[in-house]
């Protein structure tokens, strides 16, 4: 069975519970839309956070979000094939698996493709106060154009990302603080121009930790 959650900001104790709750095994896979938060500090405090999500039975399938890393500028990682496409591992945490944006994953039958990353509104916030952010937060042109080959392609039942298309923004929860006019809405507005070129039948806001297949997978 294939679950989906994100933004775990480096706090696993929800999906814990959750494993306990559902007693899933490892022939079950749980999904996180990026911000897992494991690959934020650089040290150990991310190795603790790996080994609670590595001793849990199912597979960890991660997407890119803006709150981390970029695996492969992270040591130990390496591109390894799993499920039809490839993705990033480390060895001692062999089911935790990242995604490589523009990739296509079959999980369950399932095929997925993968557009991780977007723009940190905090990043002055973050910058002011020496916390992580990292410029290539966003998918850069080379993404872009392997994703968008991608989509060309077909062949994939479901869009997983971090962020969501333009128009699909949830402008009623924005934040107040922000002044959106200094927003860097690039990436979502790419989103819609590939939502417009992808072909699918169904889309539905991701809400909480759930059983749900869907084709642009979105919080």
């Amino acid at each position: 069975m294939t679950y989906i959650t994100g933004d775990i900001h480096g706090s696993p104790v929800k999906i814990q519970h959750f494993c306990r709750r559902m007693n899933l095994t490892a022939e079950d896979t749980i999904i996180i839309l990026g911000d897992v938060g494991v690959n934020y500090f650089g040290d150990r405090r991310d190795d603790r956070v790996k080994e609670r999500l590595a001793a849990l039975a199912p597979t960890i399938f991660c997407i890119h979000g803006n709150h981390e890393r970029r695996p492969a500028t992270v040591a130990g990682y390496e591109l390894r094939e799993w499920n039809g496409g490839a993705a990033w591992v480390q060895d001692k945490y062999p089911n935790l698996h990242f995604a490589k944006d523009g990739e296509v994953y079959n999980i369950d039958g399932i095929r997925y493709l993968v557009i991780g990353g977007a723009y940190s509104v905090d990043k002055y916030y973050r910058l002011s106060r020496g916390a992580g952010w990292w410029a290539d937060e966003q998918p850069s042109p080379e993404i872009k154009a392997v994703v968008e080959r991608a989509v060309a392609a077909g062949g994939f039942d479901i869009i997983l990302s971090h962020t969501c298309p333009l128009k699909y923004e949830p402008v009623e929860v924005f934040l107040p603080m922000i002044d959106q006019s200094t927003v860097d809405d690039s990436t979502e507005r790419w989103l819609d121009a590939i939502e417009e070129k992808a072909d699918y039948k169904h889309k539905m806001p991701y809400n909480t930790i759930a059983e749900y297949l869907f084709p642009f997978v979105i919080v």
